[in-house]
């Protein structure tokens, strides 16, 4: 039995109502936020030079494992942010890199690095980015990101888009900051979406697609199917039963 019908088309695209053009494109003003550094990041700090004997101390494990998204793998071939928001580099020792956007943590590392090491080149990336998809989506789970301007719909997509049961109107983003926990609802199918402060993803963000009423309809009838099949097999047996008799 199918009962996709029982969800209305209407309630699934998303961006619904906004005034676009086949010709010319809409412009949303919702620049992407810089993301600052905090405790507990695990950052890929790689070291290029002329001196390849001296650069390569700072390339843990050299370049493998660093983009496997393996969680295990990351504390081994990343610099982990202590308490204090500093990294410790070999040779160069504590180097703070708190509340630092990545370009401004990647100049100063570099100012620190070429202290040892002459025409040194610094290349910083977070690789502690990652979300949790929960809910009415096709694969749940948590997922890596190694894009630090990705969006709600590309954390949604990661995880094979919402079913036709997700709730579209009401997606949980719940996010951790150094006062706690926020819980914001979003709505996909308002335009506006695009210019909210939370269209674009934070690590450790948690999302959460509700189900609609047609997900419990859908499972109140597939117990009733049940039940009446189960009925059915006990009439069928206490027919054959009586035509014994």
């Amino acid at each position: 039995m199918s009962l996709e019908g029982c969800v209305s088309q209407s309630k699934l695209p998303y961006l619904q109502g906004g005034q676009y053009s086949t010709e010319t494109p809409t412009t949303i003003n919702n620049a992407p936020p810089a993301y600052h550094i905090q405790p507990n990041d695990v950052l890929s700090i790689r070291v290029q030079s002329a001196q390849p004997t001296l650069s390569e101390q700072f390339n843990l494990n050299g370049t493998q494992s660093i983009y496997s998204g393996d969680p295990g793998t990351l504390y081994l071939s990343g610099y982990p942010v202590d308490e204090a928001g500093s990294v410790t580099l070999p040779t160069v020792g504590k180097v703070s890199v708190r509340n630092l956007t990545l370009e401004q943590a990647q100049r100063v590392l570099q100012q620190q690095v070429t202290r040892y090491i002459r025409d040194a080149n610094v290349l910083v990336k977070l690789l502690s980015f990652k979300v949790t998809v929960l809910g009415e989506v096709r694969t749940p789970g948590r997922y890596f990101i190694y894009n630090p301007q990705a969006t709600i719909l590309e954390g949604l997509g990661m995880a094979g888009d919402l079913t036709e049961f997700g709730n579209r109107k009401n997606i949980k983003l719940i996010r951790q900051t150094s006062k706690g926990s926020e819980v914001v609802l979003l709505n996909l199918t308002d335009p506006k979406l695009l210019q909210s402060p939370y269209y674009y993803l934070r690590p450790n963000d948690a999302v959460y697609v509700e189900p609609l009423r047609a997900r419990a309809a859908r499972g109140n009838v597939t117990n009733l199917a049940l039940v009446f099949s189960g009925i059915s097999a006990v009439v069928l047996l206490l027919t054959f039963a009586l035509d014994k008799k």
